[in-house]
């Protein structure tokens, strides 16, 4: 079943990633440098636990696939 807790917040650090790409995409706005400076510790913290979220986002495509084969 896996746990929920952690899939629902890893899943909204990555959301809250892709938003902050978007903003660099469209506006060059860079939220998280913003909020805790360039590259300053406190960012580098966000952006490796986004990466790790992300990574462990993969995951669901297992998850995802199994789940159709149990079903059908």
């Amino acid at each position: 079943m896996g746990n929920k807790f952690l899939d629902g917040t890893a899943l909204t650090i990555v959301i809250i990633g892709a938003l902050n790409w978007a903003l660099i995409g469209l506006f060059r706005f860079d939220l998280v440098s913003f909020i805790f400076g360039d590259m300053s510790w406190l960012s580098r913290v966000v952006y490796t636990a986004v990466g790790l979220c992300g990574i462990y986002l993969f995951s669901f495509f297992m998850r995802l696939g199994s789940k159709g084969e149990a079903e059908a």
